[in-house]
């Protein structure tokens, strides 16, 4: 095959569909060698396949970087498979005797990963492992005592408080992209929904570009009240960044990087940007977590709780996968998921509380819907979160935190404008009854064009007798404190 340079490396891209701030790129083009980008869609590599929401993003974003990489006289190589098999196809092809890829962290897909690199290794051929999603490598995040933080606050204060200042790195200046072997067409492998096309009112712009423009508008618009702001469904105040962190279509260093400028540069409150940055950290925990306990994907981080009486309620699961539990705010929720495979972070909450709470329905029910629908859905953030609310998890919320629909949808949507949107036959329904449509008149509801239990469910469960079931429950469990530190 020539001499060593001119053999070609291979980058192995997977979840850092990007060009920007992408240290496996960065290393290999440092080589001065040809780079071969290559993306390999193994179904059995990861621990767990896609979600279809997920598959729908990975379509656009891949063709995107694909783009990108067209624009500078390459292409992305895609192949499916098995990662190892295809990538031995691909050394043995090409002569590439270096693989420089950005690891992932989730415990089935880093072993995967490590099991690569050595089958790698023992052909001649050595694997390059850098840190592209986060700001931090789990296990260099540790307690004074060297274990892993189970409470968030300390490992926020320590993850920020020893995040090393690393220079921006874009683009790199000269990339030598060969024509390489032959890529499959995406096409074929049909990521896109076809029959039916329920895609068809997604509205994101998946990619690197996308992801850009998402963080400049963000901080142009939305930054500046993100406190306060972002609970509030109806307004476009959160930064809708996670599929683009999730894709690696950014990285959280550039996200921090921006966010921490516009504060330092006077346009918004440091306050602000604190507590944006201190969602990026809750992200960093939940990956952290999970890789040092691979355990929580599937059981209770704290197992007493996996002695809960869960209900068995396919019908009650099915009202609430499709928005017809009664509750508007939760309706709202879960067709607002349907239609758009996201949903706003308070209701995320809402919604996955009146699962758990109000119905006792296991949450890995639910954790199991999110995982297909959302576009963002990460293994690490979906287990966590859920695990948060159903409180089995790390630094939860207690238990008996049970949120009520109604007066989160008073507090959070007292104009009814997200609820009117996603709820549209309860649109005619006046403000004071919107949250509560089976106490209005009778008169108010036909007024309305309103028939409960025909135009709009009634609700499938009482509220404070769901409460009261949900905290007998809890007595049935011994429910042990979490120190501090947490560890």
């Amino acid at each position: 095959m020539g001499s060593d340079t001119a053999r070609p490396v291979i980058v192995w891209f997977r979840r850092d569909l990007r060009l920007a701030e992408n240290p496996a790129l960065t290393a290999a083009t440092a080589t001065g060698r040809p780079v071969l980008p290559v993306y390999i869609l193994d179904d059995d590599g990861d621990g767990r396949p896609h979600g279809a929401a997920s598959l729908w993003w990975l379509d656009k974003s891949l063709r995107a970087l694909d783009a990108d990489l067209r624009q500078r006289g390459g292409r992305l190589i895609l192949r499916r498979g098995n990662a190892e098999a295809e990538l031995l196809r691909l050394i043995e092809q090409t002569g590439a005797d270096h693989v420089f890829m950005n690891r992932r962290f989730e415990p089935d897909a880093f072993a995967n990963d490590a099991d690569i690199a050595h089958a790698l290794k023992a052909e001649g051929v050595e694997c390059h492992g850098f840190n592209g999603s986060l700001l931090a490598r789990p296990g260099s995040v540790l307690s004074g005592t060297g274990k892993p933080y189970r409470v968030f606050t300390p490992f926020m204060k320590a993850l920020l408080q020893d995040l090393p200042e690393r220079p921006e790195t874009p683009v790199p200046a000269t990339l030598i992209l060969p024509a390489g072997p032959s890529s499959e067409d995406i096409d074929t492998w049909a990521l896109h929904p076809s029959v039916p096309d329920w895609s068809q009112s997604f509205d994101w712009t998946p990619g690197e570009v996308g992801a850009t423009e998402a963080l400049t508008a963000f901080i142009e618009s939305a930054l500046a009240d993100y406190a306060a702001g972002r609970d509030i469904p109806e307004r476009l105040s959160t930064s809708r960044l996670s599929p683009h962190l999730h894709f690696g279509e950014i990285s959280p260093r550039s996200v921090v990087r921006a966010v921490c400028a516009a504060s330092i540069q006077g346009h918004v409150a440091p306050a602000q940007a604190d507590k944006f940055i201190t969602e990026i950290a809750w992200r960093e925990f939940s990956t952290h977590l999970l890789h040092q306990f691979p355990f929580m994907a599937e059981r209770a981080f704290r197992p007493e709780y996996d002695n809960m009486p869960w209900r068995s309620d396919p019908e009650g699961l099915k009202a609430w996968k499709t928005g017809a539990t009664g509750y508007p705010l939760v309706d709202a929720g879960m067709r607002q998921l349907w239609a758009t495979g996201w949903m706003h972070n308070r209701v995320r909450m809402v919604v996955a509380s009146f699962l758990v709470k109000h119905l006792l329905i296991d949450w890995r029910e639910g954790e199991a819907w999110f995982w297909d629908t959302l576009v963002d859905a990460d293994l690490a953030s979906n287990v966590q979160n859920w695990q948060w609310v159903a409180g089995s998890g790390a630094d939860a919320a207690p238990y008996f935190r049970i949120f009520n629909p109604v007066t989160q949808g008073e507090k959070f949507d007292p104009a009814g404008r997200y609820v009117r949107r996603w709820v549209p036959e309860l649109r005619a329904l006046p403000d004071r009854w919107l949250h509560v449509p089976w106490t209005a008149p009778s008169a108010v509801l036909a007024d309305a064009g309103i028939r409960l239990g025909h135009t709009y469910p009634r609700p499938i469960v009482d509220h404070a007798e769901a409460r009261a079931r949900a905290l007998e429950a809890l007595k049935l469990i011994s429910v042990r404190p979490m120190d501090e530190e947490g560890v």
